[in-house]
């Protein structure tokens, strides 16, 4: 299976350790790392995924459980009522992010800030993330990934200017955390809360119009 690139140093790194001990004669010692290295292989999984098409389609930027639906202003890069959902991953789930339209990147900006548990509310506001707007044919579009009490590091590959397309790879938070998406204000929502969703493949909103 396909891996993150983000993961090949904790990957490579427990290995050596796992070697390291079981040449040197510490087999039970040479086990914990090893279970470490097949978890990180687990976690740092980055798996195809089937991206449906059709205009108008935005889909998941996340796996994981829906916990947030709501009409909210974006007051800093969008200034506009949107349609708030936001996603929460465990450290079980796929931690890569996809674009949720196909559009051009106008704004990627890192914010310092907290770990609190990534499922409160106000992790959205007050956690570490990172912020990218994105233009899409049917209105802008703003995903932030936050990041948690255990994921410390979020990663965002794109840079402004660059053209992607609904379902590219552009990220990813590295263990537990939430992914928040603003979606335009006239969207139907195709999820619900509770719902468990897939990046790149589960439709989360669609504009007929």
């Amino acid at each position: 299976m396909k891996l993150a690139t983000e993961g090949y140093p904790y990957i490579v790194g427990f290995s050596a350790i796992s070697a390291f001990a079981y040449l040197a004669g510490n087999i039970w010692i040479a086990s914990i790392p090893l279970i470490l290295t097949l978890f990180m292989a687990f976690f740092f999984r980055d798996p195809e995924r089937k991206i449906p098409e059709g205009k108008g389609l935005f889909v998941s930027p996340a796996d994981g459980k829906i916990i947030a639906i709501a009409d909210a202003f974006e007051n800093e890069y969008l200034h506009a009522d949107t349609k708030e959902i936001s996603i929460f991953m465990s450290p079980l789930n796929v931690h890569v992010n996809r674009v949720p339209c196909s559009g051009v990147v106008k704004t990627v900006k890192h914010t310092p800030g907290g770990f609190k548990a990534a499922y409160l509310d106000e992790a959205s506001i007050s956690n570490e993330n990172i912020a990218m707007h994105l233009e899409c044919e049917k209105g802008d579009v703003l995903v932030r990934q936050v990041a948690g009490y255990v994921a410390r590091r979020a990663v965002c590959r794109a840079e402004p200017g660059d053209s992607l397309n609904r379902g590219d790879r552009y990220g990813i938070i590295k263990f537990s955390s939430r992914l928040d998406v603003y979606l335009p204000k006239d969207i139907d929502i195709k999820v619900k809360l509770g719902d468990i969703v897939k990046a790149g493949e589960t439709i989360i909103g669609e504009i007929s119009k």
